[in-house]
């Protein structure tokens, strides 16, 4: 019987980063999946700058930067012609270190992650179905099947389902998944094309009846087709090929197919789970919501439920919080998922929708509304703080107290550069690395918080007060307390010693320096 701290039930990018994370906290895992090797094919192809900062916590997201491809505009296409560009290139400039959009397909992504998950000395365990389990209070009693058919039975002290749309844990657990199906059956094919379009942007048609979109690829005249299938039966439904999907809009929009990699169907959906955790069994990513593709949100929030999961069980494993911490879990990704799935189907709803007025707004507005608005530098600045994540807030979170100018508890702690020949880091992000608790000041440390800080076992970083860290709305000598997550969870414009004692001490939190290993 294998024992591990946390056991990981899939194996695809919100299960990679789980372990990842949890792998460099100390905490010991196993991580199965049913599957006998990686996926090949995949729909998601946007890695978000909210995902690439927390991958540079963990030291990847410069790797994915250098395989991924930043791209400069998006077009937009009406009735098979070019109706409008909206202009991207570093459109979060000063809002992140990744101030751009980033093409990386999945599969690779999964394969960069089950390297790294390797490099640390974890493998994942193929073609092992996760059949059963219990939690019996003070751990998890899980039962597997095993390649050669053998069944077996591991004890944990957390579960965590990363399964899938079709989740074990979650029909084990009886989670009910509300939601619905769209009635569009769609595509997505990994291709070589020559055309208008192989200028290495993205492409999206919003024609009046089928959908596509052209994400740019690495290599020359690569890119990734997301459109609508032409009717079929759905019995047909697993033998469809590339020449039974509808050819209007790719004819009309003069796109040369030379070559099809891969091709395979879906239906989208959108459901968010009941609960995200029952007792010591949590659900995350495809397991607890799904949605449409608009965005490229989906696989992104699903690394965010497991970086927000990671460091809570890390925490309560060594004994740095109590197990209240996990409770914290639900609301805080919960509450995201909701709103992500509700934007989303308002907005796929008028993306395909055949009625008069959205294929008016389609053809009509958008093409000349986008591009106009992506002028304004403040729309900018908001469209991209949605897209890319970095405006996920969790003010109402038991965990998030306090405000200190425009930074209140639960905001994600602004990116400032740090300027100037003696700053020892390039910004402020610059610590987070050390996946640990943390107190920021942005000019003089009030006199009694070094000595409490050591007492405490945080790391204080005190940055030279500037006009970029007034520009992200921090507050001058004010104290911010970290969360390993790059979350504010204390913001205090007096940084009094005594609240920031009274903080961690009604919340169960013992935080201590050098927790993760390195």
């Amino acid at each position: 019987m294998r024992e591990a701290e946390v056991v990981i039930a899939g194996a695809g990018p919100t299960g990679l980063v789980l372990a990842l994370w949890l792998t460099r906290l100390g905490v010991r895992v196993r991580i199965v999946d049913k599957t006998s090797e990686p996926g090949t094919t995949s729909r998601a192809v946007v890695v978000q700058a909210r995902t690439l900062e927390l991958y540079r916590q963990i030291g990847l997201a410069d790797t994915i930067v250098q395989n991924g491809l930043k791209f400069a505009a998006a077009n937009l296409w009406a009735a098979g012609r070019k109706a409008g560009r909206a202009v991207l290139g570093e459109i979060g400039r000063g809002l992140s270190p990744f101030p751009y959009l980033l093409m990386f397909p999945q599969d690779e992504h999964e394969r960069l992650l089950i390297d790294r998950l390797a490099g640390a000395g974890v493998e994942i365990e193929r073609s092992t179905e996760l059949i059963h389990f219990e939690d019996a209070g003070d751990r998890v009693l899980v039962r597997l099947r095993r390649p050669d058919g053998v069944e077996e039975e591991c004890r944990t002290s957390y579960l965590a389902g990363c399964d899938g749309a079709h989740s074990s844990v979650r029909q084990v657990l009886r989670i009910s998944f509300p939601g619905g199906t769209y009635a569009h059956l769609f595509y997505v094919a990994d291709v070589k094309l020559d055309g208008p379009v192989a200028d290495g942007e993205l492409h999206i048609a919003l024609d009046d009846a089928d959908f596509l979109g052209v994400f740019p690829m690495k290599g020359d005249r690569c890119a990734r087709l997301i459109g609508s299938v032409r009717a079929e039966p759905e019995a047909a439904h697993e033998n469809l090929a590339w020449e039974d999907v509808s050819q209007s809009v790719v004819q009309r929009m003069r796109i040369r197919v030379e070559r099809v990699n891969w091709f395979s169907t879906y239906h989208v959906h959108h459901r968010v789970a009941e609960r995200f955790q029952t007792g010591r069994v949590f659900l995350l990513g495809d397991a607890a919501h799904i949605h449409s593709p608009v965005g490229g949100q989906g696989m992104n929030t699903g690394i965010g439920d497991a970086v927000n999961l990671a460091w809570k069980l890390a925490a309560v494993l060594s004994g740095h919080a109590d197990s209240p911490l996990l409770e914290t879990y639900e609301p805080e990704r919960i509450a995201f998922a909701r709103r992500l799935v509700a934007t989303t189907d308002r907005i796929f709803a008028l993306v395909t929708s055949n009625a008069r007025i959205a294929r008016r707004v389609r053809l009509d507005v958008v093409p000349r509304l986008v591009p106009a608005l992506f002028g304004i530098e403040a729309v900018r600045r908001f469209m991209f703080r949605t897209v890319s994540q970095t405006a996920v807030r969790y003010r109402g979170s038991p965990l998030s107290a306090g405000a200190a100018a425009g930074v209140h508890g639960g905001d994600r702690l602004p990116w400032v550069r740090i300027d100037g020949a003696s700053s020892a880091v390039e910004d402020n992000f610059t610590p987070l690395a050390s996946l640990d608790w943390q107190v920021h000041v942005y000019g003089d440390p009030a006199p009694e918080l070094p000595e409490t800080c050591r007492i405490r076992g945080l790391a204080l970083h005190a940055f030279p007060w500037s006009p970029a860290a007034e520009d992200a709305g921090l507050r001058r000598n004010a104290l911010y307390l970290v969360r390993p997550d790059a979350y504010v969870a204390l913001a205090d414009p007096d940084a009094r010693p005594a609240a920031l004692e009274r903080y961690l001490d009604e919340r169960g939190l013992r935080p201590g320096t050098g927790s993760a290993r390195s």
